[in-house]
């Protein structure tokens, strides 16, 4: 066996170990969660005027499993973001692994400000507004799927899309995007936020621009850190070329 094909199995033996850590990992929060599940359940049903239904015993099992799964995937965040960065750590210079070491907490706090964004902020304003909208024209019923469903929607997408700022910033350090690119860009970019608020939302006005807003300030934000770093880049560069020169 050449040595090319030993280090490609070397690659995917510690592939498969990285992801057999998540897993277990991900299975062990998991059990934890749902020996407390009804007390999570009470948790983030407290603020609801109306108990939810039903609609067969087995609902509840598949409502309590999901709701659970959902947790544990959040909680596993960093320890993928660890694997993953464990993984491509051989392949990195002293001065890159220390940097990205910085994205790890980085983006669990982004990825978990998502999700209390959503939750705290934008699902309450959306949730009463639409029970409003029905109130006195229709018989309000909810039902644990469709409600958890709703969360998921209002909270999730957020997740993801709040780790922007440190994808940019990724992006940036190792030259594949620059702030000037972003801001030429700008208006493409706005109409992008636009179409995926509007996909990932529920369809009313003020759903869409409660998303829109919080997006096209992340964008904003993520152009100020792009230059930052861009010019932190351009520093090193610059200095590396002077030390050439002397040399």
């Amino acid at each position: 066996m050449t040595d090319k094909n030993m280090n490609v199995l070397d690659h995917l033996e510690e592939l498969r170990k990285r992801i057999l850590i998540v897993f277990t990992a991900f299975l062990l929060i998991f059990i934890s969660i749902f020996v407390f599940i009804r007390d999570i359940y009470s948790w983030f049903t407290r603020g609801l005027d109306m108990p939810l239904a039903v609609l067969g015993p087995l609902d509840i099992v598949v409502i309590y499993f999901s709701l659970a799964a959902v947790i544990a995937f959040a909680l596993t965040v960093p320890v993928v973001v660890f694997q993953i960065w464990l993984f491509v750590k051989p392949a990195l210079t002293a001065k890159e692994k220390k940097v990205t070491a910085l994205y790890i907490p980085a983006s669990f706090l982004l990825f978990i400000g998502g999700l209390a964004f959503g939750y705290f902020v934008v699902m309450p304003l959306v949730l009463n507004f639409l029970l409003e909208l029905g109130t006195g024209t229709f018989e309000i019923m909810l039902t644990a799927d469709k409600y958890f469903q709703f969360v998921l929607r209002m909270t999730v997408p957020f997740s993801i899309l709040f780790e922007m700022p440190l994808v940019v910033m990724f992006l940036t350090s190792v030259g594949m995007m620059t702030p000037m690119a972003m801001k030429k860009n700008r208006k493409y970019a706005y109409f992008a936020i636009v179409v995926v608020s509007v996909v990932i939302s529920p369809p009313d006005f003020i759903s869409d621009v409660l998303v829109i807003i919080p997006l096209i300030l992340l964008y904003e934000i993520s152009i100020n850190l792009s230059a930052i770093i861009y010019r932190r880049r351009l520093k090193r560069e610059q200095l590396k070329e002077r030390q050439e020169i002397v040399k």
